[in-house]
């Protein structure tokens, strides 16, 4: 295949993998599905689904996805060991399209002080690694970890042999956001003309010196037709290439690149604020497309030339990347069936008594807001989903404070069958709540950061406090992100904290060991 006159360039989405193994974030399998499914909605021809070996609950993950998800191929990651590849096998088995992703890392600093491979085993790893995979399945990815600090001509020799054992696609690694646009563009063309083959090229660049999207850009134009990408950019340390921004790029662009995507846009924003509300990771109001200040204009001389004409300023149609506006409006005289309608028309599939868990609580929140949108519906389910397998719930609070008196609060868990009742004393009253919900768990943990935002606007916006809880435990300190949303920020301050305490039950009763990949 000619890869340089073909217009399509296919989107491999690792939000669930590589954006998963962003500190603090830890989801359950009723949110990697909601996630995975709106993502075959959204268009992308991949998913990543996860790195099956990590754990039973990764694999459970990756098993249920390629059990339910149709349309995109259903990745999972694997080592090149072979029991990393059977094990990714098993975990894709079911999907209509399977793809096992392998790795090894090439560097010269990867392979002595992690491998401790000379580079002749890492090349026969390598390619025993991909023909392991092809036994399972017919679509084999294959990458050099670490790729952009590795010798060129090495990763010449590893390629070609990853291509000639069956890899399908090769993928080029800034494994650790090293490479400048211009050197990395030019590596992918020298290994393209060296490696030769009927292969697809695909790029995977990280953050870290904040050129993700630029490497990738840099790599499309030298010949690549597959960019791995995450919603909203999450991923290792200073994150992925953002998925929305190569998506709008290409799209506002295809007129000078002649580049495209199937990426259906206009789910670009609820597939954002879904990530965003599940991992709990908000979104900076800067950030391209996606962001709050995105296509908003303060400046006078801005704001008169967009209401002569929207095109002065706005490079993008906002509708274009689904920031239409609200389309439902529900309120405290909605039935259950208007409310299961908006669910199936908001794309969210949920069994009787998730519904029934969030329509009562849509209820609740409806008796104190006077509209509730789509977007508050979303905040809402998400919520609600997130909770879903949590060890604690949250029955109760009841705080109090003011000028001259100590703010109190008094707190009520439910654990199974069991109903804890626990107060305390804080410096306001928030703090109270966080101070009765740690005695009533018995956990001690550091509050790290706290966010309050609106999900909405509004006199009665329902508020969404992120916090992130730091853990110290004999095997080394945990992370993990909480969020609640209400129309009341202590009682959403509450419901973050309880999330943030059984994320953090669920991140220390995981085994998935911590490793690098790609």
């Amino acid at each position: 295949m000619d890869q340089a006159v073909e217009p399509h360039v296919r989107i491999f989405d690792t939000t669930l993998r590589d954006g998963e193994q962003s500190p603090g974030i830890s989801l359950n399998l009723k949110e990697k599905l909601e996630i995975a499914e709106q993502l075959a909605r959204l268009g992308v021809d991949v998913i990543e689904a996860g790195f099956p070996v990590a754990s039973e609950g990764e694999f459970e993950a990756v098993s249920a996805i390629a059990g339910n998800v149709s349309g995109p191929i259903i990745a999972a990651l694997a080592r090149v060991d072979h029991g990393d590849i059977d094990r990714a096998a098993s975990s894709v088995a079911s999907a209509g399209r399977p793809r096992i992703h392998t790795f090894i890392a090439t560097s010269e600093i990867h392979m002595s002080a992690k491998l401790r491979m000379t580079p002749q085993e890492v090349l026969a790893a390598a390619a025993s690694g991909v023909e392991r995979a092809r036994t399972h399945v017919g679509d084999v990815e294959f990458s050099c970890e670490d790729a952009t600090r590795s010798d060129p001509a090495f990763l010449v020799e590893v390629f070609g042999a990853a291509a000639r054992a069956g890899a399908t696609t090769l993928n080029l690694p800034d494994t650790v956001g090293y490479a400048l646009p211009e050197e990395f563009g030019a590596l992918l063309r020298y290994l393209i003309e060296e490696v030769g083959h009927d292969v697809i090229w695909s790029v995977h660049t990280h953050d870290d010196l904040g050129l993700a999207v630029a490497n990738a850009l840099a790599g499309v134009a030298a010949g690549a037709r597959q960019v791995e990408v995450a919603v909203n950019g999450i991923g290792e340390r200073a994150g992925n290439c953002s998925l929305e921004e190569i998506v709008m790029t290409l799209r506002t662009r295809t007129a000078e690149r002649g580049l495209d995507t199937a990426v259906n846009s206009r789910e670009i924003a609820r597939t954002s604020r879904l990530v965003s509300m599940l991992t709990g990771y908000p979104v900076p109001p800067n950030k391209a497309v996606v962001g709050a200040n995105a296509f908003a204009h303060e400046a006078g001389i801005h704001q008169h030339g967009v209401l002569v004409e929207r095109t002065t300023y706005e490079i993008m149609d906002p509708h274009d990347v689904g920031l239409d506006g609200s389309r439902l409006v529900l309120g405290k005289h909605s039935g259950r069936h208007a409310f299961e309608n908006a669910l199936v028309e908001l794309g969210f599939s949920l069994d009787r008594a998730e519904i029934a868990s969030a329509f009562a609580r849509f209820k609740e929140l409806a008796d104190r807001k006077i509209r509730i949108t789509d977007v508050d519906l979303e905040a809402i389910v998400v919520d609600e989903i997130g909770s879903q397998q949590d060890v604690y719930e949250l029955v109760s609070i009841q705080v109090a404070g003011g000028t001259h008196l100590s703010p109190t609060a008094t707190v009520r868990l439910r654990r199974g069958d069991e109903v804890i009742d626990e107060s305390a004393i804080g410096d306001g009253m928030i703090d109270a709540v966080c101070g009765a919900i740690q005695r009533a768990a018995g956990m001690e943990a550091k509050l790290e950061t706290f966010n309050v935002s609106s999900v909405t606007g509004g006199i009665d916006a329902l508020g969404d406090v992120t916090l992130v809880l730091l853990r110290e435990t004999p095997s080394g300190s945990r992370r993990a992100t909480g969020r609640g949303v209400s129309t009341d920020v202590v009682e959403a301050s509450a419901r973050a904290y309880v999330s943030a305490v059984n994320r953090l039950i669920q991140i220390e009763s995981s085994t998935r060991p911590v490793v690098a990949v790609t």
